[in-house]
């Protein structure tokens, strides 16, 4: 029968999938120097590989044979993402494929050199293969007249349209830019300040890591340059990053990975794509949810507090209260993953903006950094000292991802529309949080979300989940009360 030929070919082109993920966390966590040219041919020819399983032949032919009509909707769904990834993939010559996968690690490479030297124009040059190369590709998947910022955008929000996102990440920046110049004429609160040692941070974060529940014996936790999470099923693996100077830094970025790394963990097929994540929106969602709704939360610091001390000894903050404050800072800072939630979605809407006219052609790779810094000035009124704290500080456009960033916008959204749910269906959830006992939160979206994968078109997996069409609404009810109070505006 042809539905088991083709379940199995989903299986083993998923297993691929997941090998690719492997090497690419090797590169950025534990490889060589040396193997960096030896590493881009390894990616280059299994992305070529990848690419022909997803553009067999014998895809279109099983799924003519089978009847639709008798399928569950798991089922069903795998057919309709295995039609999906075929007509992607063959509209991709192999070439371009193969040499997209090895610009891509190749450029990752040049990126952590030029980042570490401050010197953007040594990335300027893999900037623009990058850019041209995904450029061809969205050439060939875009129909007549079809935007070609929306094919990259498809690949991580499908169905998408940026004339569409645009108005509902805008919706946001009144509100924002309100929140913050009302925020300015009042006093910060004091950071924490002293010597936090990277060993101790490390053992914080396995600490909150495991107690917000992450699973150790499906995953790990490693230190690179920019933190991500790879893997799916019983093995997903986080990253952090630490700066002896800045706990919160590790502590965050932590807590943003374990939220990715729940969703991966709790998808209830690790090589069915119907049960893989609904998109990138829905998975920031979560990362965000846990960082910002979680871990940010006035409760939290009932038991971060304390858990703190048992590593660091005495803080500078005195209290639950004063920590609280302190991890809540708002201030006009130039890197966006330690941007405060007022202006976090500044941050995402310049990058938006930038890239789109980077596919577009109406900016080129080597203005880039000139117009980044201008549009930083225009946008938070500070001079980029250099490019490292601007055009440098994201690994994205480095590895193609272009079309990635908007989906951080439009997780806060989301993760805002759940976190309005989650406290209507559960009542005593700030107690909860306040001991650290979130198992009941983790079901919650287990239930909402995990388990429902990729059956729903991301909206509608919010609108079911929530009972409203998501909107920014809530996002920007929940900065107003949450800020509002932390600096009695």
């Amino acid at each position: 029968m042809p539905l088991p030929q083709l379940l199995d070919h989903l299986k083993k082109t998923a297993a691929l999938s997941q090998v690719a993920g492997l090497i690419a966390w090797d590169q950025e966590a534990v490889m060589p120097e040396a193997g960096a040219g030896q590493r881009a041919e390894q990616t280059g020819v299994l992305a070529s590989v990848i690419h022909g399983f997803n553009a067999d032949p014998r895809v279109p032919e099983w799924i003519d044979q089978i009847d639709k009509s008798s399928l569950s909707a798991f089922d069903l769904r795998n057919v309709e993402e295995a039609q999906r990834n075929y007509d992607r993939a063959t509209r991709i010559p192999p070439r371009l494929a193969e040499e997209s996968a090895k610009a891509a690690s190749e450029g990752q490479r040049i990126w952590a050199q030029a980042r570490a030297e401050k010197d953007f124009s040594k990335f300027a040059p893999a900037l623009k293969r990058n850019i041209a190369l995904r450029r061809e590709a969205a050439a060939c998947l875009a129909g007549p007249g079809e935007d070609l910022y929306d094919c990259l955008l498809d690949e991580f929000e499908p169905g998408a349209k940026s004339a569409e996102l645009l108005p509902l990440l805008e919706s946001l920046r009144p509100g924002l830019v309100a929140l913050r110049e009302k925020i300015a004429g009042k006093s910060a609160p004091q950071p924490l300040s002293g010597h936090f040692a990277a060993d101790a941070q490390l053992a914080l974060a396995r600490k909150v890591a495991a107690r917000i529940g992450y699973d150790f014996d499906a995953g790990r936790i490693d230190t690179v340059v920019h933190p991500f999470c790879s893997g799916n099923g019983g093995d997903v693996r986080i990253t952090t990053r630490t700066d002896e100077a800045d706990p919160l830094n590790c502590l965050y970025s932590t807590i943003h990975e374990v939220g990715h790394a729940l969703y991966a963990q709790g998808a209830p097929d690790p090589y069915m794509p119907a049960a893989d994540y609904c998109s990138m929106g829905v998975h920031e969602s979560q990362s965000r949810f846990w960082e910002n709704q979680i871990g940010r939360s006035r409760p939290f610091m009932d038991w971060l507090y304390p858990a703190m001390r048992e590593v660091f000894g005495d803080l500078s903050a005195p209290g639950p209260d004063e920590l609280y404050a302190a991890v809540n800072t708002v201030h006009s800072g130039f890197i966006r993953t330690e941007a405060d939630e007022v202006h976090y979605n500044l941050h995402i809407l310049l990058r938006f903006e930038l890239e789109r006219e980077l596919i577009a052609g109406t900016l080129e790779a080597g203005d880039l950094e000139e117009a980044w810094n201008s549009r930083f000035a225009r946008d938070f009124g500070e001079v980029v000292p250099d490019p490292s704290l601007g055009v440098l500080q994201d690994v994205h456009w480095s590895i193609g991802l272009f079309g990635y960033f908007p989906t951080y916008s439009l997780g806060n959204i989301y993760a805002a529309c759940l976190d309005k749910a989650m406290r209507r269906d559960m009542p005593g959830r700030d107690t909860m949080v306040g001991a650290a006992e979130t198992q009941p939160i983790l079901d919650w979206m287990r239930e909402k979300i995990h388990k429902r994968g990729r059956l729903l078109p991301a909206p509608q997996l919010i609108e079911e989940a929530t009972g409203e069409a998501p909107s920014a609404q809530p996002l920007l009810d929940y900065l107003e009360a949450k800020f509002g109070a932390l600096y009695d505006l």
